[in-house]
């Protein structure tokens, strides 16, 4: 039987998760692709970051995206939670400011998660090329749903 989320478990999925799966349009063709991302709760957005390239150059064209975060045990035990909003690049100190954000929050999730101690950000997200700055984006939320399905 499928069931449609409370709001305080898509929450503790999104805060409680790093990978999902971004969704964006790039020349009339859907793509979806694997993500490192953030909840950033107090401000409702997903914080990403990545180097320049396809999503990027797509997401700034059309800022319609979303995310899909799920838990799978088994065929007949998930939990879905599907996200969208609007793609919104940062720049300067504030790009720095969301990337740290970025960089604690899902060290604290994958403490929690898989009681590992990382260092670094390149640890658990795509590594950018030296000389590269990192492009720092949010995902503004502006609808959230999520199903779920227990047997």
């Amino acid at each position: 039987m499928f069931k449609n989320l409370e709001e305080i478990e898509i929450e503790f999925i999104l805060e409680n998760n790093y990978i999902g799966h971004l969704g964006y349009i790039y020349q009339s063709k859907p793509y979806v692709v694997p993500i490192t991302y953030y909840f950033d709760k107090d401000s409702n957005a997903i914080i990403c970051y990545s180097g320049e390239g396809h999503k990027i150059t797509a997401m700034r064209k059309n800022t319609d995206v979303s995310l899909q975060v799920a838990e799978i045990s088994t065929v007949n035990n998930w939990k879905s939670v599907l996200v969208h909003g609007k793609f919104e690049q940062h720049f300067g100190s504030d790009a720095k400011a969301y990337l740290h954000a970025f960089s604690l929050g899902v060290k604290d999730v994958i403490m929690e998660r898989e009681h590992a101690k990382l260092d670094f950000i390149s640890e658990f997200s795509s590594k950018i090329y030296k000389g590269d700055n990192p492009i720092v984006f949010l995902i503004k939320i502006e609808e959230i749903t999520g199903k779920k399905r227990r047997h």
